[in-house]
């Protein structure tokens, strides 16, 4: 009986999880990245954990678990300027300028003053360190300084990036790069392109950024892991010795891509199922919109007061000509308002959409975004901008959830019959619906799995149990380019024997003729 009660002991003490010191590493200085490192640290501090946050976005009056490390001062991002979008004279698809802006970035983060107060403390611990993945892996380095295993968080859809840290590279004949808007399946010259990116980026990130930031890292953190009595590893053993991702992604939104073990899709895990209620005035205007209501916002990094006067008033002629009421984030007031639009600079959007009168939502198509959209089943017209929401909207449209609308000076017009047929149809709010349906027919919610799995991971010292055996195979013997090399050796040797062999015969019978 002792032996039983001693073994319902130990599993007990195994089983109950204590607090862990959890560094949660989120510093690009946009609102939205910041909601979901925002929901990270809430997620982990309400189930009793100590986080110590590094964030552009301090909040007064913090979680009482929650330590924040103020990063602020690093250079902003450059803004989007909505007038050279318009003239297609700005644009964010090239990956080169995108691994440069986050080598910056990065390196300001880890040189801020509070940063480097953190790392420079020999008594500062933690359990493990969960970071934004943003185009390259020097956080990594705030892993090998604590000697903690480390968990990245990826912010979009699966991509090769990303998943070639922990097991291999995505196949890019039906799978988009990550800035691609294809949908697969991809038409020949799609795959042809998608082979181009692949090929490309990685070998500029391999044999460029890579070999940037490993001297990043030397210059960084070498000297502060040598203080702490420990040697430091070499950034390639570091780089894939993640021991998981977090994705914000799912099936609901995204495709059924193959993945390893430790990648797990959480997408939504920012959402609080609590919803806070409106504003009064919000409130009164949602509940009279008896013919229901259209919500328009650009998000948080364009901004709808930079429109072409032209545009602005062409938008209002459209909106007047609806029965229904239309609510548009806009970063000023507005004069000459039709009777049914109306202006809010800021909208608490989960609480707008929750709403069962919100029947159309007309976004820019954020990741974020579309996920509120779906997890409040309301079907929408996109209005990608920049960076990944071209491919956030492709995606939308290809599940069957809204339509598109370019960004352009007649844009007006194009909404109209956007509008015309959002409104007429009911497949985009049943499909909406069914999207809903599959996102929250899960069996855990996103938030308990995030919470569950940086847990395991600091619990089992990194989950090593997860990890693919692919990222211990070298690239040639994935693809047997040892064998085919043996291969084309004996094929060689066994063509020289042959001819040695029939040329020394033919010697021979030209010796007998002659004799």
């Amino acid at each position: 009986m002792t032996k039983i009660w001693v073994a319902v002991v130990a599993i007990a003490s195994f089983c109950a999880c204590d607090a862990f010191k959890i560094l949660v590493v989120f510093p690009f200085p946009s609102k939205s990245h910041g909601i979901l490192g925002e929901g990270v640290v809430r997620l982990l501090a309400n189930s009793g954990h100590e986080v110590t946050y590094i964030t552009p976005f301090p909040v007064k009056n913090p979680h009482p678990n929650v330590t924040q490390l103020d990063v602020s001062d690093q250079p902003p991002l450059p803004e989007a300027n909505l007038t050279a979008i318009l003239n297609k004279e700005q644009s964010y698809s090239d990956i080169s300028k995108f691994f440069k802006m986050m080598t910056d970035m990065n390196i300001a983060t880890i040189l801020n003053k509070n940063v480097q107060t953190l790392i420079n403390d020999p008594k500062q611990t933690f359990d493990v360190v969960v970071a934004e993945w943003m185009g390259n892996e020097l956080f990594a380095g705030l892993a090998a300084v604590f000697d903690c295993p480390y968990i990245w968080l990826s912010t979009v859809e699966p991509h090769s990036f990303i998943l070639e840290l922990i097991d291999d590279t995505l196949n890019p004949s039906y799978n988009p790069g990550i800035i691609s808007a294809a949908v697969p399946p991809f038409s020949f010259t799609q795959r042809l392109k998608e082979l181009a990116f692949h090929i490309g980026s990685g070998l500029i990130k391999t044999f460029y950024f890579n070999k940037i930031d490993e001297e990043n890292y030397k210059m960084l953190f070498e000297e502060v892991i040598r203080k702490r009595g420990r040697g430091a590893p070499s950034f390639s053993e570091l780089r894939y010795n993640t021991s998981l991702v977090l994705g914000n992604s799912h099936v609901s939104l995204g495709r059924p891509t193959r993945l390893p073990q430790n990648y797990k899709p959480v997408r939504g895990y920012h959402i609080n199922p609590e919803i806070k209620p409106l504003p009064n005035d919000l409130q009164k205007l949602l509940d009279n919109a008896k013919n229901g209501l259209i919500f328009f916002s650009l998000g948080s990094n364009v901004k709808s007061k930079y429109m072409p006067e032209n545009l602005k008033r062409n938008l209002l002629k459209v909106f007047a000509g609806l029965k229904q009421t239309v609510l548009w984030k806009f970063e000023e007031n507005l004069p000459n308002l039709p009777s049914n639009v109306h202006i809010v600079q800021w909208a608490p959007q989960p609480s707008i959409l929750a709403h069962p009168n919100c029947i159309l939502f007309i976004t820019h198509g954020g990741s974020l975004s579309l996920t509120e959209a779906v997890y409040f089943a309301k079907p929408i017209i996109g209005v990608p901008v920049l960076a990944d929401q071209f491919t956030n909207v492709g995606m939308a449209i290809n599940l069957g959830i809204g339509l598109k609308v370019d960004l352009s000076y007649d844009m007006a017009d194009d909404l109209k019959v956007a509008l015309g047929e959002a409104l007429s149809s009911s497949s985009y709010t049943a499909k909406a619906k069914e999207l809903s349906l599959i996102y929250h027919h899960r069996p855990a919610t996103p938030a308990a799995e995030l919470v569950h799995w940086v847990e395991h991971v600091a619990l089992t010292r990194g989950a090593p149990h997860l990890r693919s055996p692919a990222i211990d195979v070298p690239f040639y013997q994935k693809l047997y380019l040892d064998l085919a090399a043996i291969t084309l050796i004996a094929l060689y040797i066994l063509k020289k024997l042959i001819n040695t062999l029939f040329g020394a015969k033919k010697n021979s019978q030209k010796k007998q003729k002659k004799n």
